[in-house]
């Protein structure tokens, strides 16, 4: 009997020694190069980079403001308490998105759940942070999980013409998602300086790569892309900011779209808007906030402030619903987002996951999320 015991011991150790293994097979290539190492030119890009300084990339920050580059103490023990207010009380309805050309001269967005959204501008498409994954982690067995389903399979999606990616975190930059993108579309990745060393070890030809700096610019399928400023931070392991993070401006002949990334609020959106906008449509990050960590992301209220700083036309808001990221409560964001959109005269669209919107006929807000929060 103890020799049985003793097997059925060795036996489960080694079964879970083999799960580990499994969980952490892709764990090195998940977290991506160094971009300093990656070759001569991209580090000598880097280099140069106004935004690169004493071997890290940096914001424009005000005197005396200090950006949080790692989780604070406690946070991981904080998110385990009183789980159900920060997850929908019941199942997110989905919308399956529309299967029709894009709009030749108008602006249609569909939210895919988090910061995913593809945008349709002028008959053409672009896809932001694409995430299909179950969790935004190095490893598919740690993490938060989605609170929906994504509304349409990645080998469902139409064919894009673009790939735009904010910044390297897990919960926009996901590489199942980039690998499986590389096989089944054809459009170019468009990235802040310091990630294509990320897609490059990855897989992803470097003619499919697009690198920009801040205030670069580049043309596909007709649009014009500009890579903007965002106060956040970067890393995908304890090696932090040795990529670059930003936001994007899409012109097109008529049309203009902002997608803001992750960012806190700064005075910089106003230039944005100065230069690029007024935009038809602004994609806004509203979830995630926190006293502990108020640089890197906005709550509601500031992204009203930025959409307007910008000139925008139609806020749709993201980062908010499919993960819990911080502290609040799960439809709290779109709460506060609504009561401040209506204070301040700022046309929103609150769409369901999958669910088309068109910027030049915005449906009324319906409070969808109510009965779950």
């Amino acid at each position: 009997m103890a020799g049985m015991r003793t097997a059925r011991r060795i036996l489960a150790g080694g079964a879970v020694l083999a799960a580990a293994g499994w969980a952490l097979r892709d764990l090195p290539a998940e977290l991506g190069v160094r971009p300093l190492a990656s070759g001569p030119e991209r580090a000598t890009r880097i280099r140069h980079s106004p935004q690169f300084r004493d071997g890290t990339f940096v914001n424009s920050m005000p005197e005396g403001a200090a950006l949080m580059t790692a989780p604070p103490v406690g946070l991981l023990g904080e998110l385990a308490k009183d789980r159900s207010q920060r997850h929908p009380a019941g199942p997110v309805p989905l919308r399956i998105p529309p299967a029709d050309p894009p709009p030749a001269d108008g602006v249609r967005a569909v939210w895919y759940g988090h910061a995913s959204t593809l945008v349709e501008i002028e008959g053409r498409r672009v896809l932001f942070d694409p995430v299909w994954s179950r969790r935004p982690s190095p490893s598919q067995f740690v993490g938060p999980k989605r609170h929906h389903p994504v509304p349409v399979e990645l080998q469902e999606l139409p064919e894009v013409d673009a790939i735009a990616i904010s910044h390297d975190h897990y919960d926009h930059l996901d590489r199942t998602t980039v690998l499986r993108l590389t096989r089944t579309q054809k459009a170019p990745f468009l990235v802040p300086l310091g990630i294509g060393a990320h897609l490059e070890r990855w897989g992803v030809p470097a003619f499919r790569i697009i690198e920009l700096d801040w205030n670069e610019e580049a043309e596909v399928a007709g649009l014009r892309f500009v890579a903007t400023a965002a106060r956040h931070f970067s890393g995908r392991s304890f090696t932090r900011n040795d990529t670059l993070w930003g936001s994007w401006v899409v012109i097109g002949a008529a049309r203009r779209v902002f997608y803001a990334g992750d960012s806190g609020y700064f005075a910089g959106y106003r230039g944005i808007g100065s230069a690029h906008g007024p935009f038809d449509l602004t994609l806004m990050p509203i979830g995630a906030y926190s006293p502990s960590w108020p640089d890197i992301h906005m709550d509601p209220e500031q992204a009203v402030q930025a959409h307007l700083d910008l000139g925008g036309g139609v806020l749709l808001p993201v980062h908010w619903a499919t993960f819990t990221l911080a502290l609040h409560p799960w439809g709290e964001p779109v709460d506060r987002l609504w009561r401040e959109a209506k204070a301040r005269d700022v046309r929103i669209a609150v769409p369901r996951p999958g669910e088309a919107v068109d910027v030049s006929a915005v449906p009324a807000v319906e409070g969808w999320w109510e009965m779950l929060s």
